[in-house]
């Protein structure tokens, strides 16, 4: 982001015209340490807290973690300005914002009066009142005029007052591009005569003009002008922007430094970033974050040549952070009709020095809601991850699950070696191919039979979400298809299924997002559905699927009231995301399922669960707590639900 560096107007200027010099300046992020399930530790023990909540205790007092404590009262007086930007001069404010807060010392206070007019002369520039007036006075006296080395009484809280005249809201006059930018639309840079004159849209003006230059494969595009006058005898902003693109490159040597275990050529070579390939920023963004998602470094950084090697092309250097590459952790879930679960697992992020990863977990759920220990859900496996396999851009994937399932409808042993090879067709566009056999012992209502069965699972996914863990726009779209063969009694039968999940935000801070998702599935080939193991038929209910419903409740029954399973099914759930503050959320739902005995849905048994529940934000992803009812139960059947687990149920 930019910003501007601005001076004191200490009154309004005489001089009609009036040139503002701008100057690029660092941006500092913030970063927020969360803790999960650890006391605050201080060297005085005051509250116990968990994700930045006091669960019991008092917090310690603001006026103990600060030298020389100064308490204050800040009067802000901010002329005609509208309701808008009141707001937007008191948000800016942090004289108004922490006025609850004491300061360090009087020259403290001092100091933070003299930023805090930067900040608001900054903030009426964003919002192109160029004629604006800031003053501020500590006990009576201009911040200008105290001595070096202030002292004020104590015996009350110092009076502090801002007084702000806003003046007239300037709009854009005459907008000339230069050099390499000319001949380009203002327009496309949100520049129009009469439009907003923010000093904020003229910096970006210039950031976007640079930055479609370098989209031209010219990576030491700058801007060499950016003249803003503003004419305080018509109110508006003259503004002049020229840029240089410099030479076209293509993409040369490749470096990299900062490794320590894992392979630096298999860095270079993951990264995509193939010699004599056009230059691009884009490309280089995309490198940096493919290169982060492998999980091996704290830290990637792209660094640009400053000049073109003697063959024309960019020299670029890859800098590197490795973490630590094995670890360990541990999860939890709970809902009131399954019980609770517990997952635990270790994990080694580099096993042979590139980026392969190897992870081996265990499960047990149904705690609870089985009285004996022997029919809880037990599962262990291995899982194998070899990034950059054959191609850069395929991943090789295999694992080795045991299992023992016990729901209601079947009791199933199962063991499953399974090997695929996923492959980037695009950044949004993946296909995932490969093979599968299970073995399982399975008791169900067709008695209890062993199944042998070889798959060759196939899927195509499309992921235009704008964030996996919590996403507000885009979509993500799966096709599957696993042909299938079972030894044992020589069926043959493939399943299909097909799922789309849709997110839109709408307010100004994204404050509410409504997501859906759809589910198609259906099972060919098999005339005798016991033919199938029933860890392949279909079913519904429970977190993940219809809410308010046990798992796998909804599914066809026999006579006696035995679950089949089903050859098809259909999922509609509806969600609306409300953000209560920037941490909490709740979200009322509704969830909409049928399985049918049939290869095609036929919709005849519609179930609906429908609720709410709470969100907690966390840096890993949202704490999700559901409440949920059957709004036509099965007689005997579950009457309500209550899930909680990590992340957004879909």
């Amino acid at each position: 982001m930019d910003a501007i560096k601005h001076l004191h107007m200490p009154k309004k200027p005489t001089d009609p015209k009036t040139s503002f010099a701008y100057r690029r300046a660092g941006t500092v992020a913030a970063v927020a340490a969360a803790t999960l399930l650890c006391p605050m530790l201080v060297e005085e023990a005051y509250a116990f807290k968990l994700f930045g909540i006091t669960l019991w205790g008092k917090d310690e007092p603001d006026s103990a973690k600060v030298i020389d404590p100064v308490k204050y009262d800040v009067t802000i007086e901010t002329g005609d300005a509208d309701a808008k930007l009141k707001t937007v001069l008191s948000d800016a404010s942090q004289l108004v914002t922490d006025k609850a807060d004491p300061v360090s010392g009087d020259l403290g206070l001092v100091i933070k009066a003299r930023d805090d007019r930067d900040r608001l002369i900054a903030a009426l520039y964003e919002n192109a009142r160029y004629g604006a007036i800031v003053s501020v006075t500590i006990n009576g006296t201009d911040i200008d005029a105290l001595p070096p080395v202030p002292v004020f009484n104590h015996a009350q809280p110092v009076p502090v007052t801002i007084k702000v005249e806003p003046g007239p809201a300037f709009a854009l006059g005459t907008v000339k591009l230069q050099g390499d930018a000319a001949g380009r639309d203002p327009a496309d840079y949100d520049l129009e005569p009469n439009g907003p004159a923010g000093s904020l849209v003229i910096i970006k003006a210039g950031d976007r003009i640079v930055n479609d230059l370098k989209k031209q494969a010219r990576p030491f595009a700058k801007l060499t002008t950016r003249d803003v006058v503003a004419d305080h005898k018509t109110d508006r902003v003259d503004v002049t922007l020229g840029a240089d693109g410099g030479p076209t490159a293509n993409l040369g040597e490749v470096t990299v430094s900062g490794q320590k275990t894992v392979d630096p050529e298999f860095i270079a070579r993951y990264s995509r970033l193939n010699q004599n390939r056009p230059y691009s920023p884009d490309e280089l963004k995309k490198a940096a974050e493919r290169l982060r998602k492998l999980g091996v470094f704290s830290s990637v950084t792209i660094h640009e040549a400053e000049q073109l090697a003697q063959d024309g092309t960019l020299p670029l250097g890859i800098e590197v952070a490795e973490g630590k590459h094995r670890y360990f952790g541990f999860g939890a879930q709970y809902s009131s009709l399954d019980g609770a679960g517990l997952k635990g697992y270790w994990g080694h992020r580099n096993l042979f020095g590139e980026a392969e990863s190897l992870r081996i977990e265990g499960t047990v759920s149904g705690i609870g809601e089985k009285s004996d220990a022997t029919d809880f859900n037990y599962s262990t496996g291995i899982i194998f991850s070899k990034p950059g396999a054959f191609f850069p851009s395929a991943t090789f994937n295999a694992s080795l699950i045991a299992k023992t399932d016990n729901p209601d409808a079947y009791s199933a042993n199962t063991i499953t070696a399974a090997a695929n090879l996923a492959y980037e067709l695009s950044d949004t566009d993946t296909i995932t191919g490969g093979g599968e056999i299970s073995a399982a012992q399975i008791d169900d209502v067709y008695g209890d039979n062993k199944y042998l069965t070889f798959s060759l699972p196939f899927e195509y996914a499309r992921d235009l979400r704008d964030n996996k863990l919590n996403p507000t726009e885009g979509y993500l779209g799966t096709l599957k298809a696993q042909p299938s063969y079972e030894a044992l009694g020589g069926t043959i039968f493939t399943s299909f299924e097909g799922s789309i999940s849709g997110y839109k935000a709408i307010g100004a801070e994204d404050n509410v997002v409504f997501a859906a998702k759809l589910s198609l599935g259906s099972l060919i080939g098999a005339d005798d559905l016991a033919a199938v193991p029933a860890t392949r038929r279909f079913y519904a209910g429970g977190g993940g699927s219809v809410r308010g419903y046990g798992y796998q409740e909804i599914s066809p029954y026999n006579a006696n009231g035995d679950a089949l399973g089903g050859s098809s099914y259909g999922l509609a759930q509806f969600e609306a995301r409300v953000k209560v503050t920037q941490s909490i959320g709740l979200v009322p739902f509704v969830d909409i399922g049928s399985v049918s005995d049939s290869a095609v849905p036929d919709f005849s048994d519609l179930r609906i669960g429908a609720g709410v529940g709470v969100r907690y934000g966390t840096p890993f992803g949202p704490l999700r707590l559901d409440v949920a009812v059957p709004l036509n139960k099965y007689e005997d059947g579950s009457q309500y639900g209550i899930y909680a687990g990590i992340g957004q149920s879909f």
